[in-house]
């Protein structure tokens, strides 16, 4: 391994919040290599988060790294970092005869295709998924555990893009501008959408400005809730690409989601950020909760398996009130 690496790969194929939380692995090596380049091997649609990043010099596709010649021997880099592993590309980083390659010893792929190997165990850890990324940094001197509250300001999520017009016009200067984002494309525990709709009918219309999000594939989902409260909320949903939607929320005050990528984003952007929890491993907040100075997390205080093998039929995720959300929202707004 070189002394002084003056390329870097960070590898996360993943999702859109795991590409968030994956960010400060990017902030805490330029802080030991202030002039490596950090590159981030991603795919397409998640880009627009890793271009908003102030710490990554550049994004790769995966496709691109997996099937094209995209580097030459000269600009090849000295590391990558496995932080989603993933065995094709752990394979072709192989065979490019990238000097450093690490991950961990949990997959039996990287004992043949890695040469630096950490012993990680992310599915029984009581860390959190951005202290357990910072982990992989240990060949670079990186020891001890950092705290969730160093990582706060690591994100970098400065290069946003300028809002277009007709998005800009849907904000109030009035209001507090609060976006909810109800489903998870499945991906995780969702807040009931009767939940949604109680906490909108209980917060003061003349305060707030209600923005309902998510993919337009989603819509169809969505629309029990747009039936019942007819006239409150703003439908966005599917309107606006990831990077005008990243901008959106950067001109917005709050979000409220389950563990999704757009809390991730939010909370990354210092915004107001209200995540939905349920208590149960490994997607309980410990790991998975949004991190930022504004951030809060709601979840009940019990331990439950009941759902761990029916996430439809979860209990605990219908339980956190509303009024609770509605409390800590006016404690905000109306301070």
């Amino acid at each position: 391994m070189k002394k002084n690496p003056s390329h870097i790969l960070i590898s996360r194929t993943d999702s859109i919040g795991d590409v968030v939380l994956t960010l400060p692995v990017a902030k805490f090596l330029k802080d030991i290599f202030p002039k490596v380049k950090i590159s981030f091997l991603g795919k397409n649609y998640t880009r627009p988060v890793i271009d908003a990043c102030i710490y990554v010099d550049e994004f790769v596709n995966m496709d691109d790294f997996l099937n094209h010649t995209i580097y030459s021997e000269s600009s090849l880099p000295d590391c990558i970092i496995h932080v989603f592993p993933v065995i094709e590309i752990a394979k072709r980083a192989k065979k490019l005869k990238i000097p450093l390659r690490i991950g961990t010893t949990n997959r039996l792929y990287h004992w043949a295709t890695c040469n630096e190997l950490i012993k990680l165990s992310r599915k029984n850890s009581d860390l959190h998924e951005a202290q357990l990324n910072l982990k992989l940094l240990a060949p670079f001197g990186m020891k001890q555990d950092v705290s969730c509250k160093e990582i706060e300001d690591s994100f970098g999520l400065e290069k946003i893009m300028p809002l277009e017009k007709e998005f800009a016009d849907l904000l109030s200067r009035k209001k507090y501008n609060l976006i909810l984002h109800p489903k998870s494309q499945g991906s995780g525990r969702e807040w009931p959408l009767e939940n949604f709709v109680s906490l909108i009918k209980s917060l003061d219309k003349e305060c707030y400005s209600f923005f309902i999000s998510g993919t337009e594939k989603e819509r169809q989902a969505l629309q029990p809730l747009f039936e019942q409260v007819p006239g409150l909320v703003t439908d966005i949903a599917g309107k606006m690409n990831l990077s005008q939607f990243i901008a959106f929320i950067n001109q917005c005050n709050g979000l409220i989601a389950s563990g999704t990528g757009p809390l991730h984003i939010a909370s990354a952007l210092g915004k107001d950020t209200f995540g939905i929890y349920p208590p149960i491993r490994p997607v309980h907040p410990a790991r998975w909760k949004p991190l930022g100075k504004k951030a809060r997390v709601f979840v009940l205080e019990k331990e439950c398996n009941d759902c761990k093998n029916n996430p439809s039929a979860c209990s605990c995720m219908k339980n956190v009130k509303s009024v609770w959300l509605k409390n800590a929202l006016d404690e905000i707004a109306f301070t």
